[in-house]
């Protein structure tokens, strides 16, 4: 079941970082695979917008207690099943005791920082369903200021540069990377809050349409003032995303930094359409083509070089 896990069910739920995992080296790419399987269980549940706000807190609950006591996975009740409108999202609800059968048999340093990062992970959802349960479109919740932002960046995505850092040089050692572990660490975690903030821009004006802005702006309701707040933070996206082009170049087989690098050069083609957008530009929701991705996956590796 594990190898049916790791390619139909996680292709199913991810376009693109499907082919990261599958570009790692294989002493990385399971415990990758799995954490990857596991946030996205736990992303689905907060998602699944038809369901009470109070039944998926009670269901990410479940869920980090059943990661963090090493249980079988909880049975997730038909509200929660019945309002997961995606196929491959309802099927990867369904797979939950085969992912947490795999949880238990991975090596225990390995299902350590799974664990680790699936905690920060969870956080980072239940603050925002506890942050945004009566946003509105008429009662619109804004994030107070940029350490609030950070905050949530790090929770959601920073910690998984820091759990690759970490499952990197536990599983290949010396032959992970050039770096020291702590100046990789300080890059990883950039270069994950910078892929989610490349999200949040990108879904600014789909977001407020629910009542939630991640960008801490003053005034909601001045178009100018949330541009110039939309570009302020698209500057700090494109360091963050230089981060992590740098410490993909740190990493020693070509492999690894091919998989590495590759979500960064698909955020690249993410920011360009945003620079100097207009607000009207912004109410349409950018969406890189499959062909571009297919393209990115060819340009990482010439940008690999050799091992």
């Amino acid at each position: 079941m594990t190898g049916e896990l790791e390619k139909q069910v996680l292709k199913g739920v991810s376009r693109s970082f499907y082919l990261t995992l599958r570009l790692l080296p294989g002493p990385m790419r399971g415990a990758a695979s799995l954490g990857y399987l596991l946030a996205r269980t736990s992303d689905t549940l907060a998602d699944s917008v038809a369901a009470p706000a109070d039944a998926r807190l009670q269901c990410l609950d479940q869920f980090s207690r059943a990661v963090a006591a090493k249980s079988d996975a909880p049975r997730w009740p038909a509200a929660i099943l019945n309002a997961t409108a995606d196929s491959r999202e309802r099927h990867l609800l369904e797979c939950s005791g085969e992912i947490f059968t795999w949880l238990r048999s991975l090596p225990d340093g390995e299902a350590d920082l799974v664990r680790e990062v699936l905690a920060t992970i969870a956080s980072g959802q239940t603050l925002d369903l506890e942050r945004f349960a009566g946003a509105s479109r008429e009662n619109p919740v804004v994030l107070d200021d940029d350490a609030a932002l950070e905050d949530y960046a790090w929770r959601v995505a920073g910690c998984v540069g820091a759990f690759w850092t970490k499952l990197g040089f536990l599983t290949l050692g010396d032959r992970f990377s050039k770096s020291p572990e702590p100046e990789l660490l300080a890059q990883g975690i950039a270069y994950g809050k910078g892929l989610q903030l490349v999200n949040i821009l990108r879904d600014l004006a789909a977001d407020l349409a629910t009542g939630r802005c991640y960008l801490p702006v003053a005034n909601l309701h001045d178009p100018a003032a949330l541009l110039a707040c939309h570009a302020r933070w698209l500057v700090r996206a494109e360091e963050w995303i230089g981060e992590g082009e740098n410490y993909a170049k740190s990493l020693r087989s070509r492999r690894l930094r091919a998989a590495t690098v590759l979500p960064a050069l698909i955020a690249r083609k993410t920011l360009e359409p945003l620079r100097g957008a207009t607000w009207e530009a912004l109410q349409h929701r950018i969406k890189v083509p499959r062909s571009v991705v297919y393209r990115a996956v060819i340009r990482a590796f010439s940008q690999a070089g050799p091992d």
